[in-house]
């Protein structure tokens, strides 16, 4: 097969940006490749054909608000399917979104669409009702985690490991001075790193406690240097939330730069999700903190199957660095967690250097060509009968 025509969708900048490996891995397959669906800037540098853009399906918490967008949501999927239908693709590949892609992805399957979806949903740490979800939609299910495949075969799914992405992207030596240097901070200076998420409900919800955290850690270490890498489109309401916890003067907000930001940074102050697995695999000190809506959050504990949701701590299956969620997320814990790595980096704490080789045995764990790897499942996926 010299050609494909693959439809994917994905969902918010971590999706986008994993979606964007996995196209650079299937043009090698097949260099006169179409794709399109929804995606994002990723994706769209790769040629793909944006019907809508992925932050459009971005959402925060577990029920309430997505029932709030429930009704567009459900319309784009709805014109989404349709299109795929009236001119059927070689292969649907779902990056992420599963409460979006899922449900498109067994519409499809059951007209003849072959299915791939990429990032098996965590039923390892909760939701585990989403099994037969993805036993009914997916043809095959690309897996970033290497115990991931095994546990889905126990189900009749079937599942590759690939690898997670970002292990290949991130090098397994940041290089700290360079990172400084394109940020313009001193070599010697000391380096907060706070990121309050990716999207508008998050930096709602999170960015009171993260900047007001930060000014007692200012006050603290008043020489301390903050970095505040923020998605484009939402520098104003990141700006809007310094001002009104009275940081702005004492923070340098970035237009993207997140991996600089990490690669600088002595300790990021962050939110739960992609971004913790991208701080642990530049090896750098963290404290995990979230919040979000308290119904949402009542939701969610009740299907938690792990005490751990920070993805370091998973994967590394115990408390390595320390998460603060919910009403435990004040911006005094918050601020006492990063003072003692700050002080321990400041000390050539053993403590540091314990936590850097934890990760680093990780990042070894989780680097595989994944884009070759999920371009030969995909390929394998069309080309069967």
């Amino acid at each position: 097969m010299t050609a494909a025509r693959v439809a994917m969708v994905a969902g918010e900048t971590s999706g986008d940006l994993l979606a964007g490996l996995i196209l650079d891995g299937l043009k090698t397959q097949w260099p006169a490749l179409q794709s399109a669906g929804i995606g994002g800037p990723h994706m769209q540098a790769r040629g793909f054909d944006a019907w809508w853009d992925s932050q459009r399906l971005a959402v925060h918490g577990y029920n309430w608000e997505v029932f709030r967008r429930l009704a567009e949501l459900l319309r784009i999927r709805r014109q989404l399917r349709d299109r795929l239908l009236a001119d059927p693709p070689s292969v649907f590949v779902g990056v992420d979104a599963p409460d979006f892609n899922l449900g498109l992805e067994a519409d499809l399957r059951a007209k003849g669409v072959k299915t791939v979806h990429f990032v098996c949903p965590s039923i390892w740490a909760w939701r585990a009702n989403r099994v037969e979800k993805i036993r009914r939609a997916a043809d095959h299910v690309l897996c970033i985690f290497p115990f991931e495949p095994e546990l889905l075969a126990g189900h009749g799914i079937a599942a590759t490991y690939v690898g997670h992405p970002l292990a290949s992207v991130i090098p397994l030596e940041p290089d700290r001075l360079a990172a400084r240097q394109r940020l313009g901070l001193a070599p010697d200076a000391l380096v907060l790193a706070v990121l309050p998420g990716s999207r508008t409900s998050e930096i709602r919800y999170i960015a009171p406690a993260f900047f007001a955290a930060a000014a007692l850690v200012s006050k603290a270490f008043p020489a301390v240097e903050i970095i505040v890498p923020a998605v484009p489109s939402l520098i104003d309401t990141v700006r809007q939330a310094a001002r009104a916890a009275g940081v702005e003067a004492r923070i340098r907000i970035l237009s993207g730069q997140s991996h600089d930001a990490l690669a600088a940074c002595d300790c990021t102050l962050i939110a739960s999700g992609t971004a913790t697995l991208e701080a642990a695999l530049f090896k750098r000190p963290m404290v995990i903190g979230y919040r979000m809506q308290s119904l949402s959050w009542r939701l969610m504990r009740r299907k938690q199957l792990q005490p751990w949701v920070g993805l370091p701590n998973i994967l590394c299956g115990e408390f390595v660095v320390p998460e603060l969620l919910q009403d435990a997320a004040t911006p005094e814990a918050l601020a006492a967690e990063v003072l003692r790595w700050l002080r321990a980096r400041a000390d050539s704490s053993p403590t540091i250097e314990a936590l850097e080789q934890r990760f680093t045995a990780l990042h070894h764990l989780l680097r595989r060509d994944t884009a070759r790897l999920a371009a030969d499942a995909i390929q394998k996926v069309v080309s069967s009968t």
